[in-house]
C-alpha cells in the first residue's frame, strides 16, 4: 500500500477507531502492569510511540510518569489524539517511521510500536526496526500478535491484505536478522507473551 493510500485509509477510519479509546486504554494499562517484571517502563524517562493513532497508549504511558512523544502519519488520528484531555502533556508529531524521523540518534530511552508491524510488508518492517533502533537508547518494543492465531483475526487481516500470517511465523527471526547499513539492528531480541494472542518483542538496539 502506498503512502498516500495508507494515510487515506487511516484518516478515513479515525472517527471509528476513536470509539475504542477507553477500551484500548484499559487494555494497555493491564498489559504494562503485567509486563513490569520483564520490562518496567516507569524506570525510564522518555518514550516514543510509533503509529500512535488516537493516543490511547500515549495517555497510559504518560500516566506512568514518562515523557511521551507520539507519531503517526495520519493527521486525523493525531487531531483526535490531541483533543483528548488524557493526552495533555503528550507531544504529537506527524511523521512516518518508514522515512527518516526528525529525531537525533539515541534521543529516546524507549520506543514502542503497537500493532504496526504486522500491517507492513517485510521490507517495510526492516526499515521500521532500523529507524526505531537508531533513535532509541535502551529498548525497542514491538507490541504485536504472537503465534497463537485466531480465525476472526486471520479473516480480518486477510481482507485488509496485511502481512499477518508471515509476520507471526517469522517475527522473532526477522528482528534478530535485521541488518541496516551492514550492521545488525538489534543485539538481542526477547519475546514475552503479554496476552493470549499478543507479545512484546523486546529488542536491544545494537
Amino acid at each position: 500500500m502506498g503512502k498516500e493510500n495508507h494515510n487515506s485509509l487511516f484518516n478515513s477510519i479515525a472517527p471509528f477507531y476513536d470509539l475504542f479509546f477507553n477500551r484500548q486504554r484499559k487494555r494497555f494499562a493491564v498489559v504494562i502492569k503485567g509486563a513490569k517484571e520483564e520490562l518496567d517502563l516507569s524506570s525510564y524517562e522518555t518514550i516514543l510511540d510509533v503509529g500512535c493513532g488516537t493516543g490511547a497508549l500515549c495517555s497510559v504511558l504518560h500516566e506512568t510518569g514518562l515523557s511521551v512523544t507520539g507519531i503517526d502519519s495520519a493527521e486525523k488520528m493525531l487531531a483526535a489524539a490531541m483533543k483528548k484531555p488524557e493526552n495533555q502533556g503528550v507531544h504529537f508529531i506527524q511523521a512516518n517511521v518508514l522515512e527518516t524521523l526528525p529525531f537525533d540518534d539515541k534521543c529516546f530511552d524507549i520506543s514502542i510500536a503497537s500493532y504496526v508491524a504486522h500491517g507492513l510488508k517485510q521490507s517495510e518492517r526492516k526499515r521500521m526496526y532500523a529507524e526505531m533502533g537508531r533513535i532509541t537508547k535502551h529498548q525497542v518494543v514491538i507490541y504485536d500478535y504472537n503465534k497463537n492465531r485466531s480465525f476472526p483475526t486471520t479473516v480480518v487481516e486477510w481482507l485488509e491484505k496485511s502481512d499477518y500470517l508471515h509476520f507471526i511465523k517469522n517475527a522473532e527471526l526477522e528482528m534478530k536478522g535485521c541488518v541496516s547499513e551492514l550492521k545488525a539492528c538489534f543485539s538481542e531480541v526477547k519475546v514475552i507473551d503479554v496476552d493470549t494472542r499478543a507479545a512484546w518483542y523486546i529488542c536491544t538496539p545494537a
